[in-house]
């Protein structure tokens, strides 16, 4: 299944989530697109609801259904809760690390930033949005890219870096400090929903 690359806006109404996570698809019209505006009234089945918190998460972190389906199975073999470990697991990849960190202002624009070659872990460039970074590495952006201006306007907007980063604006890099509890994670998200959905 191909990487969804429609209108964000209308997947936000739908699910009633900010899925870009700057929050303005919302603002104007918080409820589901479709000419019933919010009004819109039905009750959705078990299967329905599972769905549904399924791909508000994947289309959150912007994923093919095979990409989110091997990282749910790669969480079922770490030791602890199954949700909050496939959570983790989405939190640490690079493209959402660069995005956390205000070196971008969404994630769809930091997964281009990782795919273009700007960004490296540890010194040397990483080119693989879906690269795992483990706790101590350090995301920087390259040499040559420490000029860009969509870095420059993203690092200038955001006023919010999660604790388990510590962000330089002057070197223009991110320490990945430590994994994220469950607590600092996108609380909209129901992931034992998910967890049901898979072990249908």
């Amino acid at each position: 299944m191909a990487r969804f690359t429609g209108s964000l806006w209308k997947k936000s109404r739908r699910y009633g989530i900010s899925l870009s996570g700057t929050g303005k698809e919302l603002e104007k019209r918080p409820y589901a697109p479709g000419q019933h505006g919010p009004n819109q009234r039905k009750k959705q089945s078990e299967y329905g609801l599972q769905l549904q918190e399924k791909q508000k998460l994947r289309f959150m972190y912007g994923l093919t259904e095979r990409q989110f389906r091997r990282i749910f199975e790669d969480a079922a073999k770490l030791k602890g809760v199954h949700g909050e470990n496939f959570m983790i697991l989405l939190e640490s990849r690079l493209d959402n690390l660069v995005y956390r960190a205000g070196l971008a202002r969404t994630r769809r624009q930091a997964r281009q930033l990782v795919g273009h070659g700007h960004i490296t872990v540890d010194g040397s460039r990483v080119d693989i949005p879906s690269y795992r970074v483990k706790p101590g590495q350090v995301i920087g952006v390259r040499e040559k890219s420490q000029d860009l201006d969509i870095i420059a306007e993203a690092i200038e907007v955001n006023n919010f870096v999660p604790e388990y980063l510590t962000l330089d604006e002057d070197k223009k890099e991110a320490t990945f400090n430590r994994f994220p509890e469950r607590s600092e994670l996108p609380s909209e998200i129901n992931e034992p929903l998910i967890v049901e959905y898979y072990s249908r």
